[in-house]
């Protein structure tokens, strides 16, 4: 009878996630493989898959290697790394001949329009993008967007002074390995310690642009 009574009693709701099952921040975790597009650039940023990773940061050091601290020059070497490229299939395609042996597997040396198409999507995206930022800053006369762009430019000049183009896409290379692996194994903290900074800046941010604003209306009261 007790068996029978427990049936046709209602079923309970779920009861909610308790609080020592959230992350200490107290929000859900993201996904950082499917921020990053979810296919195999993010398991190797991830460093999901160890070989590819490690490949990509040999290969990347030895390029910055030999162009900056070696001295050569980019075209020299794209010149050296081709000429090899041909003799290397011009005489297997002959020995292949003579040997009756398969000739080189090549692939399908053309670009589709899809991947025509794509691109220039992509490339059609970003030209908006900075075109709507010229049309806020001159025509709407946004002074907010005006000094996201002028800091923007000014960080990118400064770091311009610090480094050459090719040291600086190096690092970025290294960051874009280095921190999405770390962002995603703590998470939680780093959540916890950008928001408190978060509000710090925007904080300040907040008070100079009131201060711009504040400008226009006191040179409009004396007049």
């Amino acid at each position: 009878m007790a068996a029978v009574q427990d049936l046709d009693r209602p079923l309970a709701p779920d009861a909610p996630p308790s609080a020592a099952s959230l992350p200490p921040s107290g929000r859900t975790r993201r996904s950082v493989h499917r921020a990053l597009g979810g296919g195999a650039v993010a398991d190797v940023l991830l460093w999901r898959q160890r070989n590819a990773a490690v490949l990509a940061a040999v290969g990347a050091t030895t390029v910055w290697f030999l162009f900056e601290r070696v001295g050569y020059s980019f075209l020299s070497v794209f010149a050296n790394a081709i000429l090899l490229l041909v003799l290397i299939l011009f005489f297997w395609a002959k020995s292949a001949l003579l040997l009756n042996r398969p000739l080189p597997p090549l692939p399908n040396l053309e670009i589709s329009d899809e991947v025509v198409g794509t691109a220039a999507d992509g490339a059609r995206v970003w030209i908006n993008r900075v075109l709507a930022i010229g049309h806020d800053i001159t025509i709407r006369r946004d002074r907010k967007v005006f000094l996201q762009v002028i800091l923007v430019l000014w960080f990118i000049g400064y770091i311009g002074r610090l480094f050459n183009f090719l040291t600086l896409v190096y690092i970025g290379f290294l960051l874009s390995i280095t921190i999405p692996a770390l962002y995603d194994k703590y998470q939680d903290h780093v959540d916890e310690r950008f928001g408190v900074a978060h509000d710090a800046v925007m904080k300040q941010y907040g008070s100079i642009l009131s201060r711009i604003q504040a400008q226009p209306t006191k040179e409009k009261k004396t007049q």
